[in-house]
């Protein structure tokens, strides 16, 4: 009788968090495509906007990056009110302030305004995925963590997609009303954060205690889960103070420095890497650019289920996180290395899929030591030191290629970053260890 009984109250936990799989992720994926779509849209605007508004290279990376300087500032308050106010109201706010500041780019004139919109964009933004990855913790087990998180930040990989042909399009609509097409693909990609932010206050449950699209006895299944795991992490970080000051939430934000370094190097850029191609037309170069972000997705989602079969049988995550930053830089380097415009883009795509790759195994190791306002505290901390390379890598490329008149050495500048994040990988201690 009492297999049966725990048969039975695995079935139940097994259908409770598929349940939450079709109806949570799908939302929060759609989610995180308009944050991202909102911070990467600059690199297409740029292809009409950085000439209208005498934007140099340098000047163009620096104030694309400042978006980060922003997130860094306020994303640990930011993830602080969320783990006290509840994840439904304070992520309506932040995407109803990132709307607004997304739509304000509309109204940049010059050097200085496109500067401080960009780190008031940033500002907004701040918590909103560390909170997302907090959030998740809450409904799904660490063996499965690297999964869901893979699925959700998909997303990116589908933003970028999207963005190309969707962002190519709207710079094509000229002066429609005295307004230039980069203004109207600011304006026209700002109003979902704000439109979706109405919705989250409305719908999004805090946690499976206020999900009413689960029965009861999934309900009880899902909490009777979260709390085992609870029990079974007394050795965990919980005080905020630990969580900050823990060397292992330091190494973390390194490895994720480079990661990011890597990605939005390339990301921020891509559009004006296709573009010297062979002068493509803005609708064209925005199909090009989707297909880095659609081998990602795919690698992403992979790597994801790899990692978590690894962490099951016992194994641990460093070694996947490693491969798939080396991965991108062996892409990195050959994309600095090809003659031909095929190669290099097929290249970057490695690239691309390298960086995204990691993120799945990456995000699910901060929850096996930290709990409580630790996990709050440290995840903000790692995600936003780590964001940094947001900053400094698209401004360290456009710094290059100002001076050499090439993406080469820029390309060669990520790879050495992801090199350093996957060795750093390797020294992180073993769960076991930990």
């Amino acid at each position: 009788m009492r297999i049966r009984a725990d048969e039975a109250a695995a079935a139940l936990e097994a259908a409770a968090l598929a349940k939450v799989r079709r109806r949570l992720l799908p939302f929060l994926f759609l989610l995180y495509i308009v944050a991202y779509l909102d911070r990467i849209n600059v690199g297409f605007a740029a292809l009409r906007m950085n000439r209208a508004l005498g934007l140099s290279d340098a000047v163009f990376g620096f104030g694309a990056g400042l978006f980060f300087a922003g997130y860094f500032i306020f994303e640990i308050p930011s993830n602080l009110i969320l783990a006290r106010v509840g994840a439904r109201r304070w992520i309506a706010r932040i995407m109803l302030s990132w709307g607004a500041a997304a739509i304000a780019m509309v109204a940049v004139r010059g050097p200085a305004s496109f500067c401080a919109l960009r780190f008031l964009l940033g500002a907004a933004e701040a918590g909103f995925f560390p909170g997302v990855i907090l959030y998740l913790t809450r409904w799904f087990p660490a063996g499965q963590r690297a999964r869901a998180v893979a699925l959700f930040m998909t997303a990116a990989a589908v933003a970028g997609i999207v963005a190309g042909p969707v962002s190519g399009a709207l710079l094509m609509m000229g002066q429609t009303l005295g307004m230039a097409g980069w203004q109207w693909l600011f304006l026209l990609e700002g109003v979902p954060a704000i439109a979706l932010g109405i919705v989250v206050a409305i719908v999004l449950p805090d946690g499976p205690e206020d999900a009413r699209w689960l029965s009861p006895g999934e309900r009880d299944a899902l909490l009777a889960m979260r709390e085992r795991e609870q029990r079974a992490a007394r050795a965990q970080v919980q005080r905020l103070r630990d969580g900050l000051t823990d060397p292992r939430v330091w190494l973390l934000a390194l490895i994720y420095f480079g990661l990011v370094f890597g990605l939005y190097g390339v990301s921020f850029w891509l559009p004006q890497i296709v573009q010297g191609f062979r002068g493509s037309s803005d609708f064209v170069v925005g199909l090009i650019t989707a297909i880095p972000f659609i081998v990602a997705a795919v690698a992403m989602v992979r790597v994801g289920a790899i990692s978590d079969a690894i962490a099951e049988r016992g194994g641990d995550r460093r070694r996947a996180l490693a491969l798939c930053a080396y991965a991108g830089a062996c892409g990195f380097v050959l994309a600095a290395l090809a003659r031909s415009p095929i190669l290099e883009l097929l290249a970057i795509a490695i690239g691309a899929g390298g960086i995204f790759s990691a993120f799945g195994p990456f995000w699910a190791m901060p929850p096996e030591f930290l709990g409580g306002s630790a996990a709050a505290g440290a995840i903000a901390l790692v995600n936003s030191l780590g964001n940094l390379g947001g900053f400094f890598g698209p401004y360290a490329v456009g710094v290059m290629k100002e001076s050499t008149h090439s993406f080469k050495s820029g390309l060669a500048a990520l790879a050495i970053a992801l090199v350093v994040s996957g060795t750093l990988a390797l020294t992180l201690p073993d769960r076991a260890d930990a």
